[in-house]
């Protein structure tokens, strides 16, 4: 049974400031948490009914503490709109990168990102491509909202995501000679552009894009062409659809150095 405490403090966690004072996250929905349990994430709490917990068998043990109850109290506890047959609390990952993952290989980073959804997003395709790490600024949206983990689909099991100052984080890029891109409007056609095995990849806030005091730091701009015909009128591209075709490019371009 799940009892009114726990209500209180599951839901309560959709709100940063809880998140932080209890130090976790609330992960929603039979694979994802299954992913969960599967990976080095620590699971405090996991509230499941009888046939989540004898599906998963001996991998449900890894939660510290399991609370069986009926598919009823866990759409009473939830957040999402058609909740499944558990949830979980989980501890919220410390990570310390080293220089290599910051630096020698392909690294997204995220400035002031708005979205949780499309962070969970980009997560979700820095997973299909590869890319372990993503460094955001510290004014974009948390990893650990509800709404991003949904939306990483388990990523965020395997990605990790590092809050930094953006300024000093390319200043030291630079400084490294590590290759710089951003995403511009003005930039140079990506697919005419000669692209790095490794790098870092600057993509910018859904509204007004890279910030200009991070400009002069970027060495590369880059652009995604449109192909719609000539005098057509459209929008922007979607901050994480952008981000997987600028992943695909990247990753494409290696492929065929091989």
């Amino acid at each position: 049974m799940i009892s009114k405490n726990n209500i209180k403090l599951i839901r309560s966690l959709e709100l940063k400031k809880f998140r932080l004072a209890e130090n976790l996250f609330l992960a929603e929905g039979n694979k994802l948490v299954t992913d969960i349990l599967e990976s080095a994430l620590e699971v405090e709490f996991l509230f499941a009914t009888e046939a989540y917990l004898e599906s998963a068998g001996a991998l449900a043990g890894r939660a510290k503490s399991i609370v069986t109850c009926s598919h009823a109290e866990i759409r009473k506890a939830s957040l999402l709109k058609n909740p499944q047959q558990c949830l979980a609390l989980c501890r919220i990952p410390a990570y310390t990168p080293t220089e290599a993952q910051l630096f020698s290989q392909l690294v997204l980073c995220l400035d002031n990102i708005q979205d949780p959804g499309n962070l969970g997003t980009i997560m979700r395709t820095a997973d299909w491509f590869g890319i372990s790490d993503i460094v955001c600024s510290v004014d974009s949206a948390d990893l650990f909202n509800p709404k991003a983990v949904q939306a990483t689909m388990g990523a965020i099991c395997r990605v990790r995501v590092h809050y930094r100052d953006l300024t000093a984080y390319l200043e030291e890029a630079n400084q490294r000679q590590t290759p710089v891109f951003g995403a511009f409007l003005d930039g140079e056609n990506i697919y005419q552009t000669q692209l790095a095995d490794t790098g870092i990849v600057v993509l910018g806030n859904e509204g007004r894009g890279i910030g200009p005091e991070l400009t002069p730091l970027i060495s590369h701009k880059i652009h995604i062409p449109a192909f719609s015909p000539p005098g057509q009128k459209v929008e922007s591209l979607n901050i994480s659809v952008a981000a997987a075709v600028i992943c695909s490019e990247f990753r494409g371009r290696s492929a065929r150095r091989q």
